[in-house]
This record gives C-alpha cells, structure tokens and sequence, in this order.
C-alpha cells in the first residue's frame, strides 16, 4: 500500500512540475479501469459515474471496443485524408444513418471544439452574414468561435477579438427567440440539453421556435450535441427526442468512446459548397478514430443501449430524490442533481463511498454522465449512499 502512495504522490508531483497548471485534479490516479470501475494507484475501486466528462460511453475495456482498436492498429495505425480509406467510409455512414434525416455529410475532426468551430465558419461562410446567437448558459469550446458564444466566456476568452458579433437568447425565451433571430443572423447554435450548466434540459417549444425563426430567416440552426449525443440522452441525438433537424450537428465525446474523435454532420446542400481547401485537419477521420467510431456505433445497438440509458435514467428518478438532491433535470443519463448544498460538497462526499460524480457551472447541480452501460445495481449503489450524507435521509 505505501508503495502505491507514493506512486499516488509522486504522479501528482511530476505533473505539477511539468504542465501548465489549469486544471482541477481529484484526489486519487487511476492505473486500470474495467466496466464501470477505475481502480487506483492505492488500491480504491471506484463506480465512475462522471466518465471522463461524458466520454467513457462504454464504459472501460469494452471487449468489442479494444478488439476493434488492436485490429486497426495493427493493420493500419494512420492515413491522412489525402487518401480515401474504407474504415472511414464506414464511420461516416454509420454516422449518417443514425442522425437526424436531413444531415447526410460528414467532416471528421478531432474534438468538441474543433467541430463546433468548423461548424461555425461553415454557417458564416454559406450565410455571408456575420452575426451568431447562442443561448445563455450556453458552452461550446475554448477555441477562438467556440468560445465567442459560449456564456461568460469573457472571464477567460484571451483573444483580442471575436471572429463575428454575438449575442445570447435568453434560454427557453420562446419569444425572445422570434424577436433576436433575423436577416441578419447567420446561424444560432444550441445544446439541446445544456453540459456544463448543470444537465439543463431546454424545452420542445423553444427549440421548435429556434427552428421556425432559422427557417424563416435563411439562418442555421447547429445542434451542439457534444456532450448529449451518442446516446447519452436515450436516443443517438438529443434532437431526436423531440423530433428537431438540424442544418449542422456536432459530435465528439462518446462518439469514440475514449479515442479522440469528433465530426461536423451537415446537410448535403450545406456540403455542396464546399471544396478542396475550404476546411480541413491533420488528424481527424484518421483510421484509429473511424474504427471507434464504427465499435461505439456497433455496441449501442448491438446491446440495446439506448433502452438501458431511458430505464436507467427512470432509475435514477425514482430513487435518488434523497439526501441532499431536492431535483433531477436532464435526460437520459446527462443528468444535473440539483442540491440543497454546494454541489462540491456532495461530490466530495460521494467520492467517500467510491462514486465519481462531477460538478458544474451551477454550484449546486452535481452532474451524472455514466457510461451507457451502468446497470441498476449501480443506481441503486448511488441511491445508497446519496442517502448516507451527513444531514440526508436516514
């Protein structure tokens, strides 16, 4: 055990000395993972409820998942996109065929960020129009276009200038929506259920106004589903549950299951404007990264994921209204638990009974983004101990 301790310490030590230090770091190293359990430098194993921000859709050491990777780099570890390759056709259309119907092209890049960005440039460069409006609370990336639209990114922006002119509709403001969205909009960007705000779901009549007002004035709607897609929110695309399409989509997250990976999905005539040059990456639909995207894909509907995600997250309502959560809000298993108390604190209490749980911009919701696969035990474990909090339910 001493021995492992000092691996614990002597990790953290080497990072501090070595990296930039902008991130918040758990008190605990992870040295293996399976299913749903990271298992740590000191011995803890702990029920990962958090996923590494939504990534882990599969959990760890999925078989079908690592079998896919091992073939894959095996065969053919990188290609760029100078050269057309199979396994790259197959992800974007297994891609395709899970979207919404109306996106039937896809760019491959390699993050959230990157995607939204791509996305972004797309609309202003289609549109020719420079204004953009997201919603308030809103989060989209730290690059240069994604952080110009995401809430209170002034705090940390750091560029000179945003690429294009902003504002920000006042979230599931039906009439403001109708109001803010003009001829002069280029698009408006969305995450149907909003991350880092605390799992906030957005209602259907907002996100039908926002696709009335677009419609009617030539602008796009981007759906920012990289934290609610891939199945996170019991359907492949959050939109999906309340019958939304979009003109582009965003991806990443989930969609490789731990593999770096993202992609732009985009209506053909969106797509058609574009040629050689006018978008591109190094890294991204690399073969890796589309034989992941291929296994995730494979796994969410080889297994019945989806169904699990909705039984889970009726799970979750039904028996983890205790201890300190006084709400739940979300869907499917992006889920805030809004708290009686700072939400730091219940995380950190929870992490006293090995459940890894996250926080989020609001200070009082405690965010679930489980892998897909957790079972009802694992609920029921979470329930438990929710429970067991100082000052909770007996």
């Amino acid at each position: 055990m001493h021995a492992m301790q000092t691996k614990t310490a002597d990790a953290r030590t080497r990072e501090a000395a070595t990296t930039i230090p902008v991130y918040g770091q758990l008190p605990f190293v992870p040295v293996h993972a399976e299913g749903c359990d990271i298992v740590t430098a000191d011995g803890r194993r702990i029920l990962d409820l958090y996923g590494g921000h939504a990534v882990a859709a599969l959990g760890y050491g999925h078989p079908q998942l690592v079998a896919a990777l091992q073939e894959q780099s095996a065969s053919l570890l990188f290609q760029s996109n100078a050269v057309a390759l199979d396994v790259r056709a197959s992800a974007a259309e297994k891609l395709v065929s899970i979207a919404p119907a109306s996106l039937e092209r896809v760019l491959f890049v390699n993050s959230g960020g990157e995607a939204n960005e791509n996305a972004l440039r797309m609309a202003c460069k289609v549109t020719k129009r420079n204004k953009v409006l997201a919603i308030t609370h809103g989060f989209h990336g730290r690059t240069a276009a994604a952080a110009a639209v995401t809430w209170n990114s002034d705090r940390w922006y750091g560029f000179p200038q945003r690429p294009f002119d902003v504002d920000f509709i006042p979230r599931n403001d039906c009439a403001a929506a109708a109001a803010m969205i003009g001829p002069d909009v280029a698009a408006v960007i969305v995450e149907p259920v909003q991350g880092v705000a605390g799992a906030f779901d957005l209602s259907r009549e907002f996100l039908l106004a926002l696709r009335d007002a677009t419609r009617r004035h030539g602008a796009l709607l981007i759906a920012d589903e990289v934290q609610s897609g891939m199945g996170r929110c019991g359907h492949f695309f959050a939109v999906q549950a309340d019958g939304i399409e979009p003109d582009l989509l965003t991806s990443a997250k989930s969609l490789g299951g731990g593999v770096p990976c993202a992609a732009v999905l985009s209506r053909n005539d969106i797509a058609e404007q574009f040629g050689p040059g006018d978008l591109g990456t190094t890294f991204g639909g690399g073969p890796l990264a589309a034989a992941a995207i291929i296994a995730v894909i494979d796994a969410i509907a080889n297994e019945d994921l989806l169904a699990n995600v909705r039984e889970r997250e009726a799970q979750i309502r039904g028996c983890c209204m205790s201890g300190p959560v006084i709400g739940i809000q979300g869907k499917g298993l992006l889920l805030g638990l809004v708290c009686n108390r700072p939400a730091k604190e219940v995380r950190d209490a929870l992490l006293e009974h090995d459940i890894l749980t996250g926080t989020s911009a609001d200070p009082n919701v405690v965010r679930i983004l489980a892998p897909l696969v957790i079972t009802d035990d694992h609920v029921d474990r979470l329930a438990r101990a929710l429970a067991a909090i100082p000052g909770g339910d007996a």
